[in-house]
């Protein structure tokens, strides 16, 4: 009783204590209110967040041909009509643009050539030094290896440039000849964007292949490339050991030098040379070959895909591809000379190259991370040791939405882990935020007492974040921007347009949309009767995306069939069909809402588009995970769901259920029910549709990772191998 009266009393005097602040927040609101409306010009932000970026195009559009080439800003006649629906950006070309036009930066090779000569002494790339690897007690007696580290070391844009000519010439030493493919098998650092760049000097395409792809993912990129030397790590050339057996052509491996360990190079197949990559650059130094440079229609990477739907396809993309995406980009996004990019995502994916070519096309510097060592938590940084983001203090970054969905869901946990007047408080100025964001104002006073002591977890100065890769839900993308005090740009392309097609305007204050066209790119929308998309559905029209620009690739590597299927050429331009669900709304802004792929169409008649249904409940603490399934003979989805192991153990002590592994309460039906409950709350408060959300989950004791085969190495679902693996647990399911 007493007990109950002192939590009663608690509970009163939280509550008295959040109106109070709200009382006093209202008459700040009053008397400051005027002055923040002179200063901030709130009705300005408003009017660029409204303006229209993009318009439906049915007739020739002019433009100035004295200033723009005539094979960069095409201008012809688009036809629309009540099958399909073209928009065109409404805004003109930026100054880097203009430059890249006037310099006639054709090809990624000429970027190099330009930045080594405008940038000169300007740090260009950045390696965090590794001073030793220590072991460390954890406070439940095990023993972690850790990091002891230093600062940055860096590579002026001359010198970068130097080291790629060499590493070039170093190539053709060996015997790599020029137009011959070469592969790319390592982790995102500095010298992957040396040793490609020595590759485009001597117009040798690159292979991309994800470091996290499985063995029989890189021996297929391998085979069908047919290459004969392969650039790799210290980490991954011991994979070599067993995949030289399935590649009998490959004669020569490169392998990038570790920090600290001396790298072990026998026991690999005879006859194949084991070289270092410093060797390499240095043997360059000395040769007397020239360098070989590409033509704008060169191939500059065979791009593979993550394989979301089988077997990985390499996508052809020319320098001229690259080039176009780079002028969408800086186009869109603001730069400033003081800018500093963290790079850590895969450069294997088109994204994070072209982020990073942007950023060597405009002086960025590019300081290099891994997951293990970017912020002061990270499992890899020794106790009192500083993450890499605290030490670089990057403006910039590029990012996936799954790791946004971690950060979000870490700074949920943290308030959730607070007491009650805490987490009130910082609830109520969440709100506060968000409101006052939404009518234009900004709030310096929160961001400076609250919201700014979360933006010190990326070093404290990120001002723009880029998202790309997949749809981030809107919920992330509000919660990210508010406490981390910083612009989140979402992006939308895929490989097969070099990741080129819309980019949000930095100014935009809506959430869950992927921006207008980029200049060089115009975007259609065209019917798609089976799904009921039309461009004459109201209040927008709907449609399938295709995406039409000299950033559209010419194709698919080896696949004639596929690439006819999914390319078209029309009136000199290239298209491509995106298989995405789009809608276009008054703004000219895409909101993507739907992929033919994810659609299932129920028993009842209603269609789930089941990777929307997964985006929203993935926001959801407790889901780590999880796969949609619907049968279309059924009235309902089930779900596959990989628990928070965290979560589910808490979860689990509130039923009840004490000393339990993790495996045993996977498999608990009170735990499947728990959990099943959590979503179907969280699916409400996303405003799901009753027959959208799951009537029955299966709770998964193994976390789905590139190795196990269930996802790609993006880590995008590969539904089918899901299926096939759990196929009697989505019987059981139905059964039940």
């Amino acid at each position: 009783m007493f007990i109950e009266d002192d939590a009663q009393m608690d509970s009163f005097w939280v509550l008295l204590s959040i109106n109070a602040i709200k009382a006093i927040t209202c008459v700040y609101d009053i008397v400051t209110l005027p002055i923040y409306l002179v200063l901030q010009q709130p009705w300005k932000r408003r009017q660029d967040s409204r303006r229209v970026k993009a318009k439906p195009i049915n007739q020739k559009m002019l433009v100035d041909e004295s200033k723009y080439a005539p094979d960069d800003i095409e201008a012809k006649i688009v036809k629309n009509d009540d099958h399909e629906l073209t928009y065109r950006t409404t805004d003109p070309p930026r100054d880097v643009h203009v430059k890249m036009l006037q310099e006639n930066i054709d090809t990624l090779e000429k970027v190099f050539i330009y930045v080594a000569k405008t940038y000169t002494s300007k740090r260009c790339l950045g390696t965090r030094q590794i001073l030793s690897e220590e072991d460390e007690v954890q406070p439940n007696g095990r023993v972690f290896k850790k990091y002891n580290l230093g600062d940055y070391k860096w590579k002026t844009f001359t010198e970068a440039e130097r080291a790629a000519a060499n590493f070039g010439r170093g190539l053709r030493e060996l015997g790599q000849a020029p137009r011959e493919n070469i592969v790319i098998f390592a982790e995102t650092r500095a010298e992957w964007l040396i040793a490609a760049h020595g590759c485009f000097k001597q117009a040798m395409p690159i292979v991309t292949v994800y470091a996290t792809l499985g063995d029989d993912g890189v021996a297929h990129c391998i085979t069908e490339t047919e290459v004969t030397t392969v650039i790799t790590s210290h980490d991954l050339l011991p994979k070599f050991k067993t995949l030289l057996d399935k590649c009998p052509l490959v004669k020569t491996i490169i392998y990038i030098e570790d920090q600290l360990s001396k790298t072990e190079t026998t026991g690999f197949k005879s006859g194949v040379k084991i070289v270092p990559f410093n060797q390499v650059v240095k043997t360059g130094q000395e040769s007397k070959f020239e360098n070989v440079p590409p033509r704008g229609d060169d191939i500059a990477i065979i791009m593979y895909t993550s394989g979301s739907t089988g077997t990985p396809k390499g996508v052809l993309l020319s320098h001229k591809n690259c080039i176009a995406t780079m002028k969408g980009f800086v186009d869109m996004v603001p730069i400033y000379p003081d800018d500093v990019l963290i790079g850590f995502l895969p450069l294997a994916h088109v994204f994070e190259l072209v982020a990073e070519s942007v950023c060597l096309m405009t002086g960025v510097p590019i300081g290099y991370s891994t997951p293990l060592t970017l912020i002061d938590t990270s499992s890899k940084i020794r106790r009192g040791c500083k993450g890499d983001a605290t030490v670089l203090k990057p403006t910039c970054m590029t990012s996936v939405p799954l790791i946004l969905d971690r950060i979000s869901k870490g700074i949920n946990d943290k308030v959730n882990s607070g007491s009650a007047f805490r987490k009130l408080l910082f609830k109520f100025l969440y709100q506060y935020k968000v409101k006052w964001v939404q009518r234009g104002y900004t709030t310096p006073l929160i961001d400076m007492l609250v919201f700014k002591k979360v933006a010190k977890l990326m070093g404290g100065k990120v001002r723009i974040i880029m998202s790309g890769g997949a749809p981030l839900s809107a919920d992330t993308h509000e919660q990210i921007k508010t406490c981390l005090c910083l612009d989140l740009i979402q992006g939308y392309g895929l490989t097969e347009t070099t990741s080129g097609a819309t980019v949000m305007d930095y100014r935009d204050m809506s959430y869950g949309r992927t921006g207008g066209p980029l200049t060089v790119c115009d975007i259609r929308l065209v019917n798609w009767e089976e799904g009921n998309y039309r461009i004459t559905n109201k209040p927008y029209p709907q449609g399938e995306v295709l995406i039409g620009g000299e950033c559209v690739s010419q194709g698919y590597y080896k696949l004639p069939g596929k690439t006819n299927e999914d390319f078209f050429e029309e009136d000199g331009r290239r298209w491509f069909k995106t298989g995405d669900i789009g809608e276009i709304q008054a703004d000219g802004v895409l909101k993507i809402i739907d992929r033919k792929k994810d659609l299932v169409k129920l028993q009842a008649g209603e269609y789930v588009s089941l990777g929307k249904v997964e985006s929203e409940l993935k926001t959801c603490a407790i889901v780590e995970n999880i796969c949609v399934y619907g049968d279309p003979t059924k009235q309902f989805t089930v779900a596959l769901v990989v628990p928070n192991q965290k979560h589910l153990e808490e979860l689990a002590e509130k039923h009840g259920l004490l000393n339990k592994t993790f495996e045993e309460l996977c498999s608990s039906p009170v735990m499947e029910q728990a959990v099943l409950k959590e979503i179907a709350d969280h699916a409400r408060k996303c405003k799901l549709q009753k027959f959208e959300v799951p009537s029955a989950i299966t709770l998964c004791k193994d976390v789905w990772s590139p190795d196990m085969g269930l996802v790609t190495a993006a880590f995008k679902l590969k539904r089918k191998d899901i299926q096939d693996r759990y196929q009697h647990d989505i019987n059981r399911m139905y059964a039940s």
